[in-house]
């Protein structure tokens, strides 16, 4: 029995280890070069960045003042400094987080980057007609990602900030908050809302590949709902202002996930439409 033909231009299993080795070593090289000028760039990114959100004058501050004032609710967000110091109480503590903060520095600024070396690596595996309705990945994805990016940098961190720097049990205790510590908060409220915010290209991928459709989406909405109230409280101070706050984009992108199922399952079916015409044509 003749063996059957392998197609030359079809890599193998190992081929494809090797090419992903690369993919993610061009990945790390530009997440190391990012990083290492985000590393000179200290007083920027610490003093301007980092601490931005425990300033009194920060942006955020001054639009929930502006807005609590017209509301005639309390003007907490007025002026004032969270009352807690940052301190480092570890021998290397401030070279260590100058290191890791670089990092995810790199990390957040070449996403692009590191999304355009996943679309390089999946993109040969696609058919000519899926490339073509994806070629925008990179550019939405993107913009989404930065977009939830500024949402957790000037909503999400100053609520955290402003909430648990200045909370209290007794007037005998003063913060003392640890670098790692606030530097953690600061990080975790960023890069969770940049990735909350890829759920409609998450959507996308998965009602491609038939794992979720528009009724599943529908049929969990009271479940989805819940699960982002708990999200949202686990990434907010624990009051019911915050949680909101932060669980309205989230729904709203729920429900756009929704309508971004629907096109796709429509987009489905009338390839499968056109591609039984196109059968039946060579049929007769």
């Amino acid at each position: 029995m003749a063996e059957p033909v392998q197609d030359p231009n079809e890599m193998s299993f190992l081929d494809h280890l090797e090419e992903l080795r690369w993919h993610l070593i061009r990945s790390t090289f530009a997440i190391v070069i990012v990083g290492v000028v985000a590393f000179l760039m200290k007083d920027f990114i610490f003093d301007t960045v980092i601490f931005g959100p425990k300033k009194p004058d920060f942006p955020t501050y001054k639009m929930f003042c502006t807005l609590s004032k017209w509301l005639g609710f309390s003007e907490a967000f007025c002026g004032t400094e969270p009352l807690f110091r940052v301190q480092s109480r570890v021998m290397a503590g401030q070279f260590s987080a100058h290191i890791w903060t670089s990092i995810w520095a790199g990390f957040i600024l070449a996403f692009p980057y590191l999304l355009w070396e996943l679309w390089r690596f999946i993109s040969p595996g696609l058919h000519d007609n899926e490339r073509k309705y994806s070629r925008g990945f990179i550019f939405v994805a993107s913009m989404l990602f930065f977009m939830g990016v500024l949402f957790g940098y000037y909503i999400v961190s100053p609520l955290s900030i402003n909430f648990l720097g200045s909370y209290t049990v007794s007037e005998e205790v003063f913060n003392d908050i640890d670098l790692q510590s606030y530097i953690a908060t600061v990080r975790a409220s960023v890069l969770a809302c940049g990735l909350i915010f890829e759920l409609p290209i998450l959507i996308y991928f998965l009602t491609k590949i038939g794992l979720v459709t528009p009724e599943i989406l529908k049929k969990y909405r009271k479940i989805a709902l819940v699960l982002v109230l708990i999200l949202s409280a686990i990434i907010t101070p624990p009051d019911i202002a915050s949680q909101i706050i932060v669980a309205v984009p989230v729904l709203i992108l729920y429900q756009i996930s929704i309508y971004i199922s629907k096109r796709v399952i429509k987009a489905e079916a009338k390839r499968e439409k056109q591609r039984a015409a196109e059968r039946a044509l060579k049929k007769s």
